[in-house]
């Protein structure tokens, strides 16, 4: 694709981070066919084709976006489906969070967007308060129908009926290995999110983790950054992952680190692409030596050697976009269970997004909800016993209209290897596995 853009602009290492993205688009159109918003709405301008032109156009012409503009890079779920797609290797990630930046700082959204926005932005990554804000949740759950918005109405009903205690393991702290010596010693991300919906991850996690002979350390951290760098508010997701960055740096510097280990798919792409997120600041060297030891959990199972297990359940595996495409880790999970003695099935369309997309599911409730029931249809056809998904948003989203429990793959790799059962299954009235001796 041909740019325009000045010296003076390229002076700016967004612009010009933006133009080597652009002149890398041949135009040919293969990601409209993996772009699960064009594939509901079936506008150009709501594929990653369309949004490209757009964006060139605003920032090429320093453009204060229109409501028109906005609405289509709102909707882009950031899936990053497009990149797997993409014969040129078009960084389509890079470009939206640019576009995404440029609005929030050009834009003046309705009051009530902005209200909205800054509601997420102040709850979601701060354990304590989001777990308030489900207990909230929960009491007006009987009231959602009679609230005027649509969002607010897709907030209520999507917290769940549970919360669950606060786990100790969450505090800092290093867990031994099992064995005689450790054989690898690493720290555990333990997320924000997460540690209040469903805080049984991490637990599970460290106790497989330990099993297979890792040192687990838990440092001082807070969100990784990604739930608000995907609403375009940059300083404060650089904000919240430098206590990450300084954090983990901290502790390679004092006993070494041979990984960051991290459950949760979402914050995975995003520390892996520290090194982006603080391009020239004085953080950068650390933000790349944090993001070089970033693994995701399976990643480091299988590291460690995952013992044969006889799970004797039929699994279907929802491949997360932040893990398949974001990461490009495709096969491992399954490989995993299938090791730990699953049976593992794939749905339909295993590309497509299921629509939670960190806040998409919040702030695009109609699309997402269409794209959380096609998921849930195609998974279901595959007459699971259990759902397998290695994100928390993912979980939750599949959960709202799953017949079937829905589990955290290393929760299941917990429980084949001596784990105790997953309190999802355990509620739904499924036996123990064979244990491995």
């Amino acid at each position: 694709m041909q740019t325009h853009f000045t010296p003076d602009q390229l002076a700016d290492p967004g612009i010009a981070r933006a133009n080597e993205i652009l002149r890398a688009c041949v135009h040919c159109g293969f990601c409209t066919a993996t772009c699960p918003t064009y594939q509901i709405l079936h506008d150009e301008l709501d594929s990653p084709r369309g949004r490209i032109y757009l964006i060139k156009d605003m920032l090429e012409n320093r453009r204060v976006p229109d409501a028109r503009t906005v609405a289509h890079i709102d909707r882009c779920l950031s899936c990053l489906a497009c990149m797997t797609t993409c014969p040129s290797g078009v960084h389509y990630r890079h470009l939206i969070d640019h576009a995404r930046a440029w609005v929030e700082d050009h834009y003046r959204r309705p009051a009530g967007e902005r209200a909205l926005r800054w509601m997420l932005a102040r709850i979601l990554p701060y354990p304590m308060r989001f777990r308030l804000a489900l207990l909230g949740a929960r009491i007006a759950r009987p009231f959602a129908g009679l609230l005027p918005d649509a969002r607010l109405r897709a907030m209520i009903r999507m917290a769940p009926r549970h919360v669950p205690p606060v786990s100790r393991n969450d505090d800092p702290q290093t867990f031994a290995a099992r064995g005689e010596a450790p054989r690898m010693r690493v720290a555990l991300m333990i997320g924000c999110a997460q540690r209040a919906l469903d805080p049984g991850i991490n637990d599970a996690t460290i106790r497989l983790l330990t099993r297979l002979g890792a040192e687990v350390v838990i440092v001082k951290q807070g969100c990784c950054g990604a739930l608000v760098h995907h609403m375009g508010r940059e300083d404060e997701a650089r904000a919240t992952a430098a206590v990450n960055i300084r954090a983990f740096a901290a502790e390679m510097d004092a006993r070494g680190l041979d990984a960051v280990v991290i459950n949760t798919s979402g914050c995975g792409t995003t520390v892996k692409d520290y090194g982006h997120l603080f391009a020239g600041t004085a953080l950068e060297s650390d933000a790349l030596r944090v993001g070089a030891i970033a693994r995701d959990v399976t990643e480091v199972v299988r590291d460690l050697g995952l013992p044969a297990g006889q799970g004797g359940r039929r699994v279907a595996y929802h491949a997360a976009c932040s893990l398949q495409h974001g990461q490009q880790i495709r096969a491992l999970p399954k490989d995993l269970l299938k090791r730990a003695g699953f049976e593992v099935v794939e749905p339909r369309d295993a590309h497509l997004c299921c629509g939670s997309a960190g806040t998409y599911n919040l702030l695009q409730p109609a699309i997402s909800a269409e794209l959380g029931r096609r998921k849930v249809a195609t998974l279901l056809e595959r007459a699971p016993e259990v759902i397998a998904a290695g994100n928390i948003g993912c979980m939750m989203q599949i959960g709202q209209g799953a017949s079937v429990p829905v589990v955290h793959t290393v929760e299941l790799l917990d429980w084949a290897t001596g784990g105790p059962i997953p309190p999802a299954l355990d509620s739904g009235g499924v036996s123990f596995p064979p244990r491995l001796s």
